[in-house]
């Protein structure tokens, strides 16, 4: 029988490869996307199909985390096998420039959508997407499932209460409803005002001559950093467990935002320090220094390892970036020369 999977947050990063991994592995899948004047489904453009269309088995659907009504419909609607959780206002720097609708979006979502599952009287197993940011300033190296949270942002207060509401649900109704607590997983759908695609993105352009500067906060901030596909394949096994759980997500390697750096320029053949520039308005008012996940857990219980190394990562998203460089140097190139050819013709 063919299981139903709802997505919330399916055109961002996870969302989109999660939608591939259940493709892949036979779903039917529905995306809770927000109504807006333009569309933002570039992510998921190559897997969507018109809904019309015979065989079909991604569909697009109008709802919002804050809006119950929007939840509660789309459930009765889809009565899905899985839902996952990762719609969120998921930058922790803006967090601090938006805390109270990021509280409503990260944190209150996750009630909203609990409550639509208990109100429905449907029985889904429930994702929700927890963030090392939980940690924060974290009082051990590494961070397990133990380990006590101490969130340094409003994005990681509105995830505690999103991972605390999850538990609680659990333990109240009786739902299967798990949190994986994923450390930094990037890709080259990740979104460019975050540092690892901020970074590749800007090194690749310097590459071509497209930019001149790259301006960053703390250097010296150290992470956990795995590829993004890998971890929405433990997203699935958490999902698919036995007993609905709590797992921390993580590659157990720390590696800084410098060597990051480091790794993307040295792979162009560019000396970074020529490039890059501090400036104090990318510094967080409350610093996380250091987050590194042991993930025993998951690796013991549910067989998940990381495949895609920190160098491999840097690479992969440092090609894909390059390739966009060259296409925008290409069209502006194109640009160019046919502002040239006009200005060389109307003088005749």
């Amino acid at each position: 029988m063919t299981k139903t999977a709802l997505i919330s947050g399916i055109t961002g990063q996870d969302g989109s490869f999660l939608a591939e991994v259940l493709l892949e592995k036979g779903y039917d899948v529905y995306g809770i996307i927000r109504r807006s004047s333009s569309f933002n489904t570039d992510r998921i453009d190559h897997l969507y199909q018109d809904p019309h269309e015979k065989g079909t088995r991604l569909r697009l659907l109008y709802g919002d985390l804050n809006d119950s009504s929007s939840l509660n419909t789309i459930l009765r609607q889809v009565q899905p096998d899985e839902i996952y959780n990762l719609g969120a206002q998921s930058h922790v720097r803006v967090s601090f420039d938006i805390p109270e609708y990021t509280g409503e979006v990260t944190g209150l979502g996750a009630v909203r959508f609990l409550e639509a599952i208990r109100e429905t009287g449907i029985k889904p197993r429930f994702y929700q997407a927890s963030s090392s940011e939980l940690f924060g300033n974290a009082f051990e190296t590494p961070q397990t499932e133990a380990t006590p949270f101490h969130p340094r942002s409003p994005y990681g207060c509105a995830k505690a209460y999103a991972y605390y509401i999850t538990v609680n649900y659990r333990e109240s109704y009786g739902l299967f409803a798990s949190n994986g607590i994923l450390f930094n997983h990037e890709s080259e759908r990740r979104g460019e005002t975050f540092v690892s695609r901020k970074i590749t993105r800007a090194a690749t352009r310097i590459k071509l001559g497209l930019q001149d500067k790259l301006y960053m906060g703390n250097l010296d901030a150290r992470r956990d950093w795995g590829y993004a596909r890998d971890y929405v394949e433990a997203m699935w096994l958490i999902m698919n467990a036995d007993e609905p759980d709590d797992y921390v997500v993580a590659t157990g390697e720390t590696h800084s935002v410098r060597e990051f750096l480091e790794k993307t320029f040295g792979y162009l053949d560019l000396d970074w320090e020529k490039y890059v520039e501090i400036d104090p308005r990318y510094f967080r008012p409350a610093e996380v220094d250091l987050l590194l996940g042991d993930a025993s857990k998951v690796r013991r219980q549910l067989g998940w390892e990381p495949k895609v190394t920190f160098d491999g990562l840097v690479k992969l998203m440092t090609d894909y970036d390059l390739q966009l460089a060259k296409q925008e140097a290409e069209a502006r190139e194109l640009k160019h020369t046919s502002t040239t050819n006009k200005a060389r013709w109307g003088s005749m």
